[in-house]
């Protein structure tokens, strides 16, 4: 009985917890990493989802990993408007992004990806995610989408059901296994707090040093609007979608490259998986570099893109 009405307990001061949190001000109209780029807002169809454009050149979009937002990439964003049009996008449910009703499993965020190629009506785009993003790239290629001319992945996440995250840190791992159950999951992501979300996101780069306390604090109070946390529940309980959508890589008939960091969450088993199952994709793989790669080593992430996407001299 004890045990019962400490539970109980527990579960209703969850709700305590979360009723209390100070919600985020309104949408920043600037970045503070890049305050001359604006922020648009884009309607897919029911639900608005935040972006933005910087530069010009060929169409560069770039997805974000879970529970981060386009701020992910502002290491890279700056120089990458040199050569690109460069479009980053909060996914539903992340970021200042709405947040409507759904799976939110891959489907969900392929769909949200394509919607929103179709509204800006984008063409000869480069699509280039990390970890969920990467997956969702090679999705969106894997259907035959004809606005995509090629990708890169990077850190695909594709692979352990979902749980790719679990192996971040003894935290990423308590949130995974929970998120899980229904109740307890929901409970345990309403008791989170700075510390722990912090611990988590480390773990995603090789160096801790690579994550700002700025972005770690922006994305910790982004995460206490309203309903955030369901959808991030959401998505890990749907999570084992992206692996079970890898059957789609055999149909990719654009160039793909894929990048991984040797420090990424992925085993070298489930690394070669992937790279096998993309027809002729350039695989490359970058020291010191963990799951964010973005931020661990963002001058390798643009000089790969360039090599990529851009002609040398000799292709002209």
């Amino acid at each position: 009985m004890l045990a019962v009405a400490s539970a109980a307990g527990l579960w209703l001061l969850s709700f305590v917890v979360e009723a209390a949190r100070p919600a985020p001000p309104a949408v920043p109209k600037s970045l503070p990493w890049a305050p001359g780029v604006a922020v648009h807002f884009a309607d897919l169809g029911g639900y608005a989802v935040r972006y933005i454009r910087a530069g010009e050149g060929p169409a560069l979009l770039l997805l974000h990993t879970l529970r981060t937002q386009l701020d992910l990439f502002e290491k890279v964003v700056p120089e990458l408007a040199n050569y690109f049009t460069v479009y980053a996008l909060d996914y539903p449910g992340h970021g200042y992004s709405d947040i409507p009703p759904g799976r939110y499993d891959a489907g969900f965020f392929v769909d949200s990806v394509e919607a929103f190629l179709k509204v800006l009506d984008l063409h000869d785009v480069t699509l280039t995610g990390v970890s969920i993003g990467g997956a969702t790239a090679l999705i969106v290629a894997g259907r035959g989408n004809p606005r995509v001319s090629r990708v890169i992945a990077i850190n695909p996440y594709d692979y352990a059901r979902g749980r790719g995250m679990a192996r971040s840190s003894f935290l990423g791992w308590m949130i995974t296994m929970t998120a899980k159950v229904p109740v307890l999951g929901e409970t345990v992501m309403r008791l989170r707090n700075f510390m722990i979300m912090k611990a988590v996101l480390q773990g995603g780069v090789a160096d801790p040093r690579s994550i700002s306390t700025q972005l770690l604090k922006e994305m910790y109070r982004v995460g206490n609007r309203r309903g955030h946390y369901r959808a991030f529940v959401r998505l890990l309980r749907n999570s084992p979608s992206w692996e079970a959508a890898r059957q789609l890589y055999g149909n990719i008939r654009v160039p793909v490259s894929v990048i991984w960091g040797d420090r990424d969450w992925s085993t070298p088993r489930e690394r070669e998986s992937d790279n096998e199952l993309i027809p002729a994709a350039r695989v490359v793989t970058v020291s010191g570099g963990g799951h964010f790669l973005p931020l661990d080593r963002p001058d390798t992430v643009v000089e790969n893109l360039k090599a990529f996407v851009v002609p040398g001299p000799a292709d002209l």
